[in-house]
Formats: C-alpha cells, structure tokens, sequence
C-alpha cells in the first residue's frame, strides 16, 4: 500500500487558550500545546512560523490555528501541522471594544509591556551542573534580583542542549546562545542583554510589540 493511500490529509482548524511551547533539546522551538474544548492539543509548527514566534507569548492567550491534519492509517495516528496562526475572536472581542468581523492576524494583536515576561533557558543536565550550572543559575537570579527584573524574567531549567563538554550552556530570552558559562561572568552578561535599566523602563520601547515579534522574524 502506497504512502498516499495510508495517510489522509486535510485542513483543519483550532481555537483555544495556548498553554505553553514545546521546546526539543532545550533551545529548538518545534510546537505547542492548546486547550481547545475537546482537550489538549499538540500541534506542531511549520518552519517559517517556529523563526517568528515570540517565546514571551503569555499561556491563556486566545489563539486560532490553522493547519493540515494528516491521519495515518496504519498507525491510527493524527498529527496537526499548524501553517497559519491567529488571534481568536474572542481574544479579539476582549482586547478591542468593538467587534471584528474577521480575526485579525497576530501580528496586530498588542500585548501589554507589563505582561512581557522573557525567559532564560539554563541546561539542568547533570555535566552542565558540575562543570558550575548551579552556580550560574545563583547567580542569574541574584543578578536579576539587583536590578528589579525578578517579576519581568523568568530563569527555566531545560532538558540537554547537546552541547555538554561546553558546558554550563544557557540560552537568553534573544535566542543567543552563551556556553562555557561561569557564575561570575554573569553580571557583564546581564548587562550585555538588559542593560543597567530594568524592563520597566525598555517597556517603553515595547508598546507597539505584537505577540510574534518582528524583532525574532527571520531569525534562530
């Protein structure tokens, strides 16, 4: 039997709250998980939408994708592929005062600077923690907390990130990737990325940021 005659394909078409990515080898961004009211959903993301998506996206956003559902037969397996992904309605009928007719695409749906949170992803494999991982992941949160960012960034532990002789390994909330890490490089790393001002004061620079930023558009 042909692969054509074991697998069907068709269109498909969600709406639900996002609750979180689906992140592979720490660091690669390759779906995400939405509660639709017939449960929770896998759905993978095409290639040109894993390079735009904000990771900053907040869990509870109203989200509708659009996709190909491809059935295989033999294995009686269903896998949604997602090609286009919106805002729902009804994030839309909370956002705006007025209804739309069409949901808009997500690139004009405004998010509050103040719900902008960014995360640091660290390596919590155990070659990463003795080559000083524990210490770094001390160190991020003190440093944070010296500059008033404890609210506005988050420190997430991750699975390998297949880079372990170079280890500790940590990915900042810009996807740039930083290994042979040590706790007391990260003061200057810290001010490398957010500056001696805290996310309060860059939110001003953020207010027209849409939940896919086109800061991340093109770029891993």
């Amino acid at each position: 039997m042909s692969a054509s005659q074991t697998t069907e394909v068709s269109e498909f078409c969600l709406e639900g709250r996002f609750i979180e990515f689906v992140i592979k080898d720490g660091y690669k961004l390759k779906g995400l998980l939405l509660a639709t009211h017939e449960g929770e959903s896998y759905i993978k993301l095409a290639k040109h939408l894993r390079a735009a998506f904000d990771l900053r996206l907040p869990p509870g956003t109203w989200l509708q994708v659009v996709g190909y559902k491809e059935y295989d037969i033999k294995k009686d397996k269903i896998t949604l592929k997602a090609e286009r992904v919106m805002a729902a309605r009804s994030e839309m009928e909370r956002v705006h005062t007025t209804p739309v007719q069409e949901p808009p695409s997500i690139d004009n749906v405004k998010v509050k600077p103040a719900k902008t949170k960014a995360t640091i992803l660290v390596c919590e494999k155990s070659d990463c923690m003795k080559r000083g991982g524990k210490a770094v992941c001390q160190a991020l949160e003190a440093a944070l907390s010296d500059r008033g960012l404890e609210d506005q960034v988050t420190i997430k532990g991750t699975g390998c990130m297949k880079n372990c002789k170079a280890g500790p390994n940590l990915v900042m909330p810009d996807k740039t990737r930083h290994s042979r890490i040590q706790a007391s490089q990260i003061p200057a790393l810290m001010n490398q990325h957010f500056g001696d001002k805290s996310l309060s004061a860059q939110a001003e620079n953020l207010k027209e940021m849409a939940i896919l930023n086109g800061k991340f558009c093109g770029n891993k």
